[in-house]
């Protein structure tokens, strides 16, 4: 078994969560913890069926990510996140962990748009963002990103070294500045996308939930931009 945690971060996934927990191969579902921020619909019971361990961790995307990863087994040198949609391809995860295990890379990254996506699985205003924030990193810190896909895998010490703050959408693109900043040994990976298997996208599937993502990650975005450290 991988010294690899899963942390995925759900809300309201109960037509998905069984599927993506059993897609992930066995060598690395020793430790699948699914950060539940507060389902009404059965998530938490399908995932704990399907063999993972639960979390209640309040509302908010970066606080599920962050009390995922740091429950993680004490064992565990690699984390990886996952979304609970079905549209990442979890069988395909030793593509993101795999480097890291082997010590070559700090922090792995999926690229849905250098990838085979399924049509409709990204709409076009998705992957404008993705580079655009990947122009303005580049730019920063001389690291240019195609995507700010969920689908990564870190280094567990260098993941504390980052020292996340954000609690909201803005954790991903966080994590991905803070990386560049600290010089992290960084590789993008192109990864095939699908259309999320069932449910609506917290983001996407609604302007207003557009608007509220769009805005957590050019806050965050500006406030990590103008930090020193």
């Amino acid at each position: 078994m991988e010294p690899v945690a899963v942390v995925i971060p759900t809300l309201n996934e109960a037509g998905t969560i069984g599927a993506v927990i059993r897609e992930i191969p066995p060598e690395y579902a020793g430790d699948i913890i699914v950060a539940d921020s507060g389902s009404t619909d059965g998530t938490q019971a399908i995932a704990v069926a399907a063999g993972a361990r639960v979390l209640d961790t309040g509302r908010g995307y970066g606080r599920a990510c962050a009390m995922g990863a740091a429950a993680a087994a004490p064992d565990c040198r690699v984390i990886v996140f996952l979304d609970g949609d079905g549209a990442d391809r979890g069988d395909l995860i030793a593509r993101i962990a795999g480097p890291v295990l082997a010590g070559e890379r700090d922090f792995v990254i999926a690229s849905r748009t250098r990838g085979a996506r399924e049509p409709g699985s990204m709409l076009w205003h998705q992957v404008l963002a993705g580079r655009l924030a990947g122009l303005g990193m580049g730019t920063l810190y001389g690291v240019g990103y195609s995507d700010m896909c969920a689908f990564r895998a870190i280094d567990r010490a260098a993941l504390a070294r980052l020292r996340m703050r954000e609690m909201t959408y803005g954790w991903n693109i966080e994590m991905q500045m803070k990386a560049a900043r600290a010089r992290l040994r960084i590789l993008e990976v192109p990864m095939p996308y699908r259309c999320r298997a069932a449910g609506q996208s917290k983001v996407a599937g609604s302007l207003r939930g557009t608007m509220r993502a769009s805005t957590k990650i050019v806050s965050t975005f500006l406030r990590v931009a103008a930090a020193r450290s």
